[in-house]
C-alpha cells in the first residue's frame, strides 16, 4: 500500500516544530499520515505475524507464558505492567516472559491484560501509527463469543496463537462469554525509514 504525502507534510519533516500550531485532530492525522508513507511493513489493520520472526517464540512458549501470568495476576488483577511501566520485579518472577520479551526489537510495552466477562471496551483509537499491538492468547473462554472489530475486520482470539494489528484504527472490543479472556498485550516500534523514525521516537 503506498501513501502519499504533501509538500506541507514534506515541509514538516525538516521542520517538525510547524505541526506544534495545529489542531489535535489535524496533527494526528498529519503525524499518522507521514508514519504510514514511511512504514517499512504494510499498513493494514491486521498484520502477518511472518513479518515478525519472534512471535515463534511466544507461539511455542505460550502454556509457561500463560501458567507465569496466572500466578502473577492471581485471579484478582485486571492487568500487570512487565515492561516499561514499573513492571521490573514482577517480570523477574516469569522467566519465559522475560526469554521471549528480550527477543523482541523495538519492545516499548508489555503487560499480562484480562477482560472480564462481560465487558464492553468502546470504539476507540490507539495513541500512535508509530506502534504495533501484539497479543498472544494465554486464556480464552470457548462458551461465548469474545470478539475484535477492527476497521472492517471483526478478530477473535486462540490460545497459543498471536495477533498482530494497527490499533491506530477505530477498534471496539465485546467479552460475550461467561469466563475471563487474559493474553500477553505488547506494543513495539513500527519499523520505518528515517526521518519518520527519528519523528516517531519522540512520539512515544
Amino acid at each position: 500500500m503506498s501513501v502519499g504525502i504533501s509538500k506541507d507534510e514534506a515541509t514538516m519533516w525538516r521542520n517538525p516544530g510547524a505541526a506544534a500550531a495545529l489542531p489535535a485532530n489535524s496533527l494526528r492525522s498529519l503525524l499518522d499520515r507521514l508514519i504510514a508513507a514511511s512504514s517499512l511493513i504494510p499498513n493494514d489493520p491486521v498484520l502477518d505475524m511472518r513479518e515478525f520472526a519472534w512471535t515463534a517464540t511466544l507461539r511455542a512458549n505460550w502454556s509457561a507464558i500463560r501458567d507465569e501470568a496466572a500466578s502473577a495476576l492471581g485471579g484478582a488483577a485486571q492487568r500487570l505492567s512487565l515492561w516499561n511501566h514499573g513492571g521490573e520485579e514482577d517480570l523477574a518472577r516469569c522467566p519465559a516472559t522475560a526469554a521471549a520479551l528480550a527477543q523482541i526489537p523495538g519492545l516499548v510495552s508489555a503487560r499480562y491484560s484480562t477482560l472480564a466477562s462481560g465487558i464492553h471496551v468502546p470504539r476507540r483509537r490507539g495513541a500512535t501509527k508509530g506502534l504495533i499491538t501484539c497479543h498472544l492468547g494465554l486464556s480464552v473462554p470457548r462458551d461465548g463469543d469474545v470478539r475484535m472489530a477492527l476497521a472492517d475486520r471483526v478478530l477473535r482470539w486462540s490460545e497459543g496463537e498471536t495477533l498482530v494489528f494497527d490499533d491506530s484504527y477505530e477498534h471496539e472490543i465485546w467479552n460475550e462469554a461467561s469466563a475471563a479472556r487474559t493474553v500477553l498485550h505488547l506494543q513495539f516500534r513500527r519499523p520505518l525509514k528515517q526521518p519518520a523514525r527519528w519523528l516517531a521516537e519522540r512520539l512515544l
